[in-house]
């Protein structure tokens, strides 16, 4: 008998170079190409650059890919740790410049908790540069606690909010 595949939608992103990889595109790219030592890559999204949170000034490159693998949320996660630790990251200010970056963003098996690893991702449904490469390959995978599908969640982050007029300043 053969173990559970389980599938994940993984967020990819750099905004600094790496020494044999090159510019932030290469390293993304990269780095897709790595995670198929575990498991197989069904589908990767275009890349996409976006502004960076917090105090970093360089752009990121950005992509989602769908991985399936036999590894549990947990194993994954430590897989994904690794390989940004291999690819040159270091503990450093939150949302600083970084050679690598891997979100687990989405799992087949729904909700996880645990105590270093919530699925789905906590800010998935707040940011545009990982719902954009989510909606290319996986647009209609429903987030867990809102029923929503990607391509639902990118369109209501991208609808503009009214704003109230009549409510008093801030």
């Amino acid at each position: 008998m053969s173990p559970p595949r389980h599938r994940y939608a993984v967020g990819l992103g750099s905004n600094r170079r790496h020494g044999r990889h090159g510019a932030p595109e290469r390293v993304v790219a990269a780095a897709a190409d790595a995670l198929a030592a575990y498991g197989e890559v069904v589908a990767l999204s275009r890349l996409s650059a976006s502004r960076p949170l917090g105090p970093s000034r360089r752009r990121f490159a950005n992509a989602a890919l769908l991985l399936d693998t036999e590894l549990g949320p947990e194993a994954l996660l430590r897989a994904a740790q690794a390989m940004e630790r291999d690819f040159g990251r270091r503990a450093g200010r939150r949302w600083g410049a970084r050679v690598l970056d891997i979100d687990l963003l989405l799992w087949s098996g729904g909700s996880y908790a645990a105590t270093d690893l919530v699925l789905p991702h906590p800010a998935l449904r707040v940011r545009r540069f990982v719902l954009d490469p989510l909606a290319q390959v996986a647009p209609d995978w429903r987030d867990p606690l809102t029923g929503r599908t990607a391509r639902q969640l990118r369109a209501r982050l991208r609808r503009a909010v009214p704003v109230d007029r009549t409510a008093p300043p801030p």
